[in-house]
């Protein structure tokens, strides 16, 4: 009896956490959609990480969905890959500022202020409904991790747009945009990390 009572309750663990990543993947694929069309046409190094990010993301949480009813070596493994997605985003923001340091332009901050705002609540809804499974297991704190660096994006996206505006240069985009690289390499070492410890610890 015991035995069925957690296999129902792992069960319906899975359920819930398939259901909400259901629902972050298609707001993810909706603000990368909508993101990378408005970072091109605005000029905005940091609207195009942002936008980026939520494709990683979009890309993470269908992996995750598609380990929710594996193994934990599985999950762990999976994991190691988010951790190279994060990395790789980092490394196409860090080309798309050196470009902006040879091919300088102004940003269009109205833009980068409207689309920041429509992100940033889109990912605070995605990072409530991922919050109450952050605990779960490697996979969904990966997922948790990646949703909470959305937040300070979409945020640092906002703040660059009116220091464009305020300065009228380009260069708060640039620094802003940095400044992100940098939370997406912290964010990338810390899912390797975990994955790594949930690997060695893995049975199956």
């Amino acid at each position: 009896m015991a035995i069925c009572e957690d296999d129902c309750a792992i069960d319906t663990l899975r359920e819930r956490q398939s259901s909400t990543l259901r629902i972050v993947l298609v707001i993810n694929v909706v603000m990368f959609a909508a993101g990378i069309g408005a970072g091109i046409y605005a000029g905005s190094s940091a609207l195009l990480s942002d936008s980026l990010d939520n494709l990683g993301d979009a890309i993470t949480y269908a992996l995750s969905l598609y380990v929710v009813y594996r193994s934990s070596r599985a999950k762990a493994q999976v994991a190691l890959f988010k951790g190279s997605l994060i990395l790789l985003a980092a490394l196409i923001v860090l080309g798309q500022v050196v470009y902006r340091l040879f091919a300088p332009t102004l940003p269009v901050f109205e833009i980068m202020g409207v689309v920041s705002l429509l992100t940033l609540t889109g990912n605070s809804l995605c990072l409530f409904l991922l919050t109450r499974h952050r605990t779960d297991d490697v996979n969904m704190s990966s997922v948790w991790e990646c949703s909470r660096n959305d937040i300070a994006s979409n945020i640092s996206v906002f703040v660059a747009a009116g220091a464009v505006w305020l300065t009228g240069s380009g260069w708060p985009d640039i620094i802003i945009a940095l400044a992100l690289v940098c939370l997406l390499l912290r964010s990338g070492f810390n899912v390797f990390s975990k994955a790594n410890e949930e690997l060695r610890t893995a049975t199956n």
